[in-house]
């Protein structure tokens, strides 16, 4: 009872302290810039902190924390004076953690900088940027960067909020999220024009209110989790036949039913024993919610950056070739070491180290699947942390049934294949899989960077070689390092070659140039139909020649007198392809994107830079601004703060005189519920 408190009382506060580190903002910034004398003024930047939490010190020694960096600076040109200084309520105190005397500060802490303008007399946009870290006692959130401006007319004073000159860079506010309406109030802009053209709020875009309700009943949103967690409970049954983790299953199974004199204890132990590793896993999940509580967007930014998805193919081959048995990826020997000397312990502490050893020494099989899992959910879906969760927790719990079952109906033990070369087999066959998956991302970073190299063709072409050289391999024709020299060709794998062999006969008829899209079982993981060597640029998508500027499509809309289908897409979209090569493709649907509307397709992972002049900030609160930088930032800043909606595809039937007609849908859809979006929306303008 006292070993389950314990573990209980562990949980509990590390819960705790996941609760506490989803605080998006525990410190809350105010700057401030007065005049001290003459021609001089003083910058003052005011933190007060949430309770429980500090920021460092500008002073901490090498290889500690990370220390706070204030600086002031001016496009007109300042001069500082002296040194930043720091006033509040000082903590300094030796940290066992960094093995140094570290100065940091709680409640609230000011910094001061004195400064004198280059020419007093005239007007100075005053910039302040600091960069910190904020800790409490058990964790800390990533490092943060904030910037703020200040006006200065000149002779000692500091410019109102009325005399803020208007010629200076466009800056919006953004309101809470959910005051659709008054989500973006545009300051210090010349006039509305600017707003509307800069891709900014549309008063008239107002979905909550559309002009009618033909057809607008919103489709249930999909609901991943469930085939999130199916998916994770096939990786774990998968997971459980490499070599890591097979040979394991018998020898714990029997370490509880035989190893122990109460037969009936020993079962419940086993049962334990698999509940902590669903649990080991579950937790692992926990990092994934507390970086989505910092920065909301974050999984979004990953699964378009170029940089990050080339990493994610670098990574996937590296995996294959694990798997192809050239290295095996292992964790620390000591890590393993001292989890399995804290299985000493007994009772509920020993089980569940237990279940952490295995866990550990089962990485070099399990990290390459669960890997592909993890990545595969961040490249392609929303709500990715709870995804995380039931991908892990369904891993898990593979791994919690197996163990348990066994332990109940230990006589199954016997039914279980041996341990053998077969085993090898399944890793290998993995390898290809990797192999194949990697090219995903390098096909997204190719979308995304619009270089467009890896064509479709191309990416059919060599998906097929590594689906003849899996054949090759089941037939044995080619061996891995850990093959045996003459391997045995069982039924199981020529039957898996027999399905090579099929999947490289479907692969093929892709490569035929066809006015209908083919291989729908690879929709979203192919390259898109126009990203083709058949394909020409002026044949758009489909036939179809979107515009991929709103109000380019709002300006022919009005010259046609017809309404404009905003297609919120992306790149890197893989529903956004599904819908456009196996609903907009269909017989009953393409016409009437051919013929009544004006489509807008807008992507929201553009990296291309704006031209600098239409390159905006928008205050996020709190002083910190995010600029307005690509043609993607445009898009998806007009997506959120007129339709409170940030995923793809997400569509929206608005007028020419910009009115929205009907409720918007979002996600990948069957052919009819689009169709009936479609067709009451054009019905409706058209008698209107």
């Amino acid at each position: 009872m006292k070993n389950f408190k314990l573990v209980l009382s562990t949980l509990f506060l590390f819960i705790i302290t996941i609760l506490n580190a989803q605080i998006k903002n525990p410190v809350k910034f105010r700057f401030d810039v007065d005049p001290v004398g003459k021609e001089e003024y003083e910058a003052v930047l005011t933190g007060t902190i949430e309770d429980k939490w500090h920021i460092y010190s500008q002073d901490l020694p090498p290889d500690s924390g990370i220390p706070t960096e204030f600086k002031i600076t001016s496009k007109e040109g300042i001069q500082l004076l002296g040194k930043v200084q720091e006033i509040g309520k000082k903590h300094d105190e030796f940290s066992e953690a960094f093995g140094a005397q570290i100065v940091y500060y709680s409640n609230k802490v000011v910094f001061k900088q004195k400064f004198k303008p280059k020419d007093a007399t005239k007007p100075a946009t005053i910039t302040a940027e600091i960069m910190y870290q904020t800790c409490n006692d058990r964790v800390c959130l990533a490092p943060n960067t904030l910037e703020f401006e200040k006006q200065i007319e000149g002779s000692n004073t500091v410019a109102s909020d009325e005399k803020v000159d208007k010629t200076k860079d466009t800056v919006y506010e953004v309101a809470p999220a959910g005051q659709v309406g008054t989500v973006l109030k545009p300051t210090n802009i010349a006039t509305p024009t600017v707003a509307k053209q800069d891709g900014l709020k549309i008063n008239s875009l107002d979905f909550k209110n559309p002009l009618t309700n033909c057809g607008t009943a919103q489709q249930k949103p999909a609901n991943d989790n469930w085939l999130v967690l199916g998916l994770g409970f096939l990786g774990g049954l998968i997971a459980l036949l490499t070599p890591c983790v097979f040979p394991m299953i018998p020898l714990t199974v029997s370490f509880f039913t035989k190893g122990n004199k109460d037969k009936a204890k020993g079962k419940r132990d086993a049962f334990i024993y698999g509940f902590f590793i669903l649990l080991i896993f579950v937790l692992l999940s926990i990092p994934f919610h507390i970086i989505d509580g910092i920065s909301g967007n974050i999984f979004n930014q990953i699964s378009t950056n170029i940089w990050l998805n080339l990493f994610f193919f670098a990574i996937f081959l590296f995996f294959a070739l694990s798997f192809f048995g050239y290295y095996e990826i292992t964790l620390p020997s000591s890590i393993a070491n001292k989890s399995s000397k804290a299985e000493e312990a007994g009772g509920l502490i020993g089980i569940f180290f237990m279940a952490l050893t295995l866990v550990i020494v089962s990485f070099s099989c399990t990290g390459p699947i669960l890997g592909s899992l993890l990545g595969g959910v961040v490249a392609g879906a929303t709500n990715v942390p709870t995804l995380l969760t039931f991908a892990l927790g369904g891993f898990g719990l593979a791994w919690a049934l197996v163990f348990g079952l066994l332990a109940l109906f230990p006589q199954a033990l016997q039914s279980l294949p041996k341990s053998g070369g077969w085993m090898n087999t399944v890793k290998v066959v993995l390898g290809f899989i990797e192999l194949a998956l990697a090219l995903k991302f390098l096909s997204k970073a190719d979308l995304v960077s619009k270089t467009f190299l890896l064509k479709r063709e191309l990416f059919i072409v060599l998906w097929i070689i590594i689906a003849i050289g899996l054949v090759v391999y089941l037939f044995g024709k080619i061996r891995f390092p850990h093959d045996d020299k003459k391997p045995k060709i069982s039924l199981g794998r020529r039957i898996l070659g027999v399905f090579g062999i099929v999947f490289v006969a479907y692969l093929i008829q892709g490569l035929i140039p066809s006015e209908k899209p083919k291989l729908q079982m690879l929709s979203g993981i192919l390259p898109p139909l126009n990203v083709s060597y058949f394909h020409k640029e002026e044949d758009g998508i489909l036939g179809l020649k979107p515009y991929h500027n709103y109000f380019e499509a709002i300006e022919v809309a009005k010259k046609e007198n017809k309404p404009v289908l905003i297609d919120f897409t992306g790149y890197g979209c893989e529903n956004c392809r599904k819908m456009e090569e196996f609903v907009w493709s269909q017989d009953d649907i393409l016409p009437i994107l051919q013929n009544d509307v004006i489509i807008a397709s807008v992507y929201v992972d553009d990296k291309e830079e704006l031209p600098e002049n239409e390159q905006i900030k928008i205050d996020m609160g709190d002083g910190q601004k995010k600029k307005i930088k690509t043609i993607g930032d445009k898009w998806s800043l007009f997506q959120q703060v007129n339709f409170n909606n940030n995923s793809q595809p997400h569509y929206v039937l608005v007028t020419p005189d910009q009115n929205v007609i009907n409720s918007p849908v979002s996600g990948y859809m069957p052919k009819e519920d689009f169709k009936k979006f479609l067709k009451c929306g054009i019905d409706y303008f058209k008698n209107k």
